[in-house]
């Protein structure tokens, strides 16, 4: 009894407690039926807002007024990119992940710079870049008619013994930004800036530095999330990063993560991209329409947010 009070005090647990609720409502709607099939979608999907969550959780974590509203033209821009590159080669794909990287990683890079150099909040930098990036997207990739190398395609869809290849890699992954957040400088460094700025400056931690690679770092996790995105859906698309601008956010806050900055919470990440995919799933099954489908989601989120202790961490 001991242990499951001490696991419900833990942030993240609410995610995953949510994301089980509504499966198992939907299950009961349907009789059961695609039960399984439904956890390997949600897994399918989720990869993506994990990855790009990951990223908006370390700029977060900076502090109060953090966050990187670029990551839906940075995402568009980066799948044009790397298709683009790999030109339905299958030997180009290193290089056409790459140059997504490296895409996203520059728009990132920028986007601190603008902070810096203008000394605007970094919600006005983003979302100015934003812009920017969707015009050269537009540009670039409108009409943008090249498929992903087959292999690639294979790839982003592989699956094993019904377990999408990409969600056990993004584990793998966020096991190492966790790994990277408790125990390596970097991470420590963002935990110390978030939870004191002046303090950590005054403790050695190079402020700007660990601010430009944390913006940077989102940059390329968007990039990179492009690219994969590309490939899962066989092509790029100029709107194909839309969804992901609330969803990051979102995946973040419910996770666990405190928008005060300070404290992040990596699993919570999966937790709450779950119950979103999930969460969308139940309400289509249920048949409900769009309009009452983006109310009853704002109204559940507030609900997960709330019994996950949100109240407290927006004080």
């Amino acid at each position: 009894m001991t242990s499951v009070k001490s696991l419900l005090t833990k942030p993240w647990i609410w995610s995953f407690i949510g994301a089980l609720l509504v499966w198992l409502a939907t299950i009961a709607f349907t009789g059961g039926y695609g039960a399984g099939g439904m956890v390997t979608a949600a897994l399918s999907l989720a990869v993506f807002t994990v990855i790009v969550g990951v990223g908006q959780m370390f700029v977060i974590t900076l502090g109060p007024g953090n966050v990187d509203l670029s990551l839906p033209a940075n995402i568009g821009l980066a799948s044009a990119v790397a298709m683009k590159v790999m030109d339905g080669n299958d030997s180009m794909i290193v290089v056409g992940l790459l140059a997504a990287l490296a895409c996203g990683a520059a728009v990132g890079a920028v986007n601190y710079l603008l902070i810096w150099a203008l000394r605007i909040p970094p919600i006005i930098a983003t979302l100015s870049a934003s812009f920017i990036i969707q015009s050269i997207d537009i540009s670039y990739g409108r009409g943008l008619q090249i498929k992903p190398p087959p292999g690639f395609a294979d790839f982003a869809n592989w699956q094993v013994l019904g377990i999408p290849v990409l969600a056990i890699l993004t584990v793998l992954f966020t096991i190492g930004a966790a790994i990277a957040l408790q125990r390596m400088i970097f991470g420590r460094s963002v935990l110390a800036i978030g939870q004191n700025i002046r303090a950590a400056w005054l403790a050695g931690v190079n402020v700007g530095r660990i601010r430009f690679l944390t913006y940077t770092l989102s940059g390329a996790l968007g990039g990179i999330d492009g690219a994969l995105l590309a490939g899962y859906f066989r092509g790029a698309n100029v709107d194909i990063g839309n969804e992901y601008l609330l969803a990051s956010i979102a995946v973040v806050v419910i996770g666990g993560t405190s928008v005060a900055g300070g404290k992040a919470n990596v699993p919570g990440v999966w937790g709450a991209a779950l119950f979103l995919v999930l969460l969308l799933t139940m309400l289509n099954t249920f048949g409900v329409s769009a309009g009452v489908r983006l109310l009853l989601t704002g109204l559940i989120i507030v609900g997960v947010i709330t019994a996950a202790g949100g109240q407290k961490a927006l004080r």
